[in-house]
């Protein structure tokens, strides 16, 4: 079974690397993006058993920071 977990910085955390590619798009013509927020995927292999609270136990605890990130978590 596989998980994607996507980890966002949340609403009103500063983003220096989505500002910089919203510059640089900028540089090279593409006049209107007004905002970049950057992320990260994090894709998972799981054993069988594994469920949605194991990883969002994982996200808690290792991959997501949850004082300034936000993440969600899908199966499949």
């Amino acid at each position: 079974m596989k998980a994607r977990v996507h980890v966002m910085l949340k609403a009103g955390v500063l983003d220096p690397q989505g500002e910089a590619i919203r510059h640089a798009l900028g540089a090279m013509g593409f006049d209107g993006v007004e905002g970049v927020r950057q992320g990260k995927v994090i894709e998972l292999d799981l054993a069988d058993g594994a469920s949605e609270a194991d990883v969002r136990e994982m996200c808690e605890k290792l991959l997501a920071n949850t004082v300034i990130e936000s993440y969600t978590v899908d199966m499949g």
